[in-house]
């Protein structure tokens, strides 16, 4: 496994996580260089969102450590998360707020004034293409609108780092393509971790891809390598069996 890059922007080693007698996250340690795009993938229960939040500060380690840009997410976490833009499994929005005013409250907490703020707003909403739902509540918008939000939310203070879970989930094959795009733009000036279930995102957006299940890395290599683990040249055969073949060896189920 392939899972120390050259000068990365995230660093992990020996991450580990506990609730009470569940072993969420046993031992992960993978790094993230800038020109990036790990695909983080694993059934469900696997540890993927867990991990995801131990690398944004949302969640505390039970042991290991994370840094962002140098910074130890726990020692420096002012500094680390400022380098980070986070778009969490269904992220929380105000839902009284409109587009506009959503993404100047979170312009003004993340320190941006004046001409640049709303230089800023105005265009992530064009690049997220939400000029058309600007001045409507955030509680109107559909499902794919809303993830949309979330996504500008994550891009507003033009982090060094994306971690985007599920970044995809709700939209249309049309908005799939867009978001996707605009993943694959950003790539090269960014470190960007996507957590999905979403197998064919992995081919079409991702560099490198990292599988675990029962919170242990089984896989860190690029889509390539993983395809050619598969007789079939599908993803979702090669991911099927290392997750099987794993669990059977555990005698645990998916979600022990």
């Amino acid at each position: 496994m392939n899972n120390t890059v050259a000068n990365p922007l995230i660093e992990i080693h020996g991450l580990e996580k506990r609730f009470g007698p569940i072993h969420a996250v046993r031992g992960i340690s993978f790094s993230v260089s800038k020109g990036e795009v790990l695909g983080f993938l694993g059934p469900n229960g696997a540890g993927k969102s867990t991990t995801m939040k131990m690398i944004t500060g949302f969640l505390e380690p039970t042991a290991g450590s994370v840094a962002v840009c140098g910074f130890d997410i726990a020692e420096d976490p002012i500094e680390a998360k400022k380098r980070i833009g986070y778009l969490p499994e269904g992220a929380p929005l105000y839902g009284e707020m409109t587009v506009f005013s959503f993404l100047n409250f979170v312009a003004e907490i993340r320190g941006m004034s004046g001409e640049y703020r709303k230089n800023r707003i105005d265009e992530v909403i064009n690049k997220i293409n939400l000029e058309a739902v600007r001045h409507q509540s955030l509680e109107t918008l559909s499902k794919g609108y809303k993830r949309r939000v979330g996504v500008a939310h994550a891009l507003l203070h033009d982090p060094e780092i994306l971690i985007m879970d599920e970044p995809t989930d709700g939209l249309d094959p049309n908005q799939k393509h867009e978001v996707r795009a605009l993943i694959q733009e950003m790539a090269q000036e960014k470190a960007i971790i996507i957590s999905t279930h979403i197998l064919e995102e992995v081919d079409a957006v991702c560099t490198r891809a990292i599988i675990i299940a029962s919170g242990q890395l089984l896989f860190d290599g690029t889509p390539k390598e993983l395809l050619e683990k598969s007789g079939t040249g599908k993803l979702e055969d090669i991911f099927r069996d290392i997750t099987t073949r794993f669990y059977e060896e555990k005698g645990v189920t998916e979600h022990s």
